[in-house]
């Protein structure tokens, strides 16, 4: 009996040994877990100080900056409206370029919106009895293009898309000799010069097309000369001088007919098949 009292204590001790164990490995874990968990909740917590802290909308592409969702306005075309074509060349230079011009106030096209397009030519004959006859056309055309919301391009944009395939028209003439083209400076923003010569009706003719651009709206002018009955014809380069002062003064009416007070956008009554082409100067 007294030997089994110390075996009954060591056992008892061995037995509430994994007991002390696993609790103070409890209590270790537990311990830990927590400085973890506080740590968590911490940074958290700094992390929402940060974001409500922050200008709306950083970080997510909202707020103040662009929105994504909105499309983006296209610009408004310059000008509003044309000229009246058949004022666009002053009376002056059209009695100089075109002796003998009928009507003088030029013939105007048919256009069914004259803010978008308009146009106007004048002919006529110098006769000089035994030296022979001069004759000249002069010919202005207008285009304009308003922007287009739905298709995100601006007025200036569909113009010069216009004046390129006007370029290449006017250079696109069956049979003329002598075909040169080069940009005409000081005419616009833009503007290019053709110049070649074509025998037609017995007589050689001499032509300069200028097709220029000013913002939104195109311009072309077409100028030829032929002597007739035995009268020497006009150079290229003599028709290219007359050509490119009123190729200039044309584009200059698209800025006048915008100021405030301009000229509204109208011709005259237009006459009965005043329609032509304007590398062929229409007659």
């Amino acid at each position: 009996m007294h030997r089994s009292a110390p075996r009954l204590t060591r056992i008892l001790a061995c037995a509430a040994l994994p007991l002390l164990l696993a609790v103070a490995g409890c209590s270790s874990d537990s311990g830990d877990g927590g400085g973890d968990g506080g740590k968590k909740e911490t940074d958290k917590a700094k992390a929402s100080d940060a974001a409500s802290s922050a200008p709306e909308g950083e970080g997510d592409g909202s707020g103040s900056g662009a929105d994504p969702g909105k499309p983006e306005t296209v610009a408004q075309a310059k000008f509003a409206k044309l000229p009246n074509a058949c004022s666009a060349v002053p009376s002056k230079s059209v009695k100089e370029l075109v002796p003998g011009a009928s009507p003088k106030a030029g013939t105007a096209g048919r256009s069914a919106d004259l803010l978008a397009r308009a146009n106007c030519h004048w002919k006529g004959s110098d006769d000089n009895g035994l030296k022979g006859t001069q004759y000249r056309w002069l010919d202005v055309s207008f285009l304009r293009y308003d922007s287009e919301e739905a298709l995100k391009t601006t007025g200036e944009q569909r113009a010069k898309e216009s004046y390129a395939k006007e370029v290449t028209k006017a250079k696109t003439v069956a049979d003329a000799k002598s075909l040169k083209s080069a940009p005409a400076a000081g005419i616009g923003t833009e503007a290019t010069a053709v110049t070649y010569t074509l025998r037609k009706v017995d007589a050689d003719f001499s032509y300069t097309t200028i097709v220029s651009r000013i913002d939104n709206v195109v311009v072309m002018l077409t100028y030829n000369g032929a002597g007739m009955a035995g009268a020497k014809s006009p150079s290229v380069s003599e028709v290219s001088v007359d050509a490119t002062k009123a190729a200039k003064e044309a584009v200059a009416s698209v800025g006048a007919a915008n100021k405030a007070g301009g000229p509204p956008a109208s011709s005259p009554k237009p006459a009965d098949g005043a329609t032509k082409k304007a590398t062929t100067g229409g007659n």
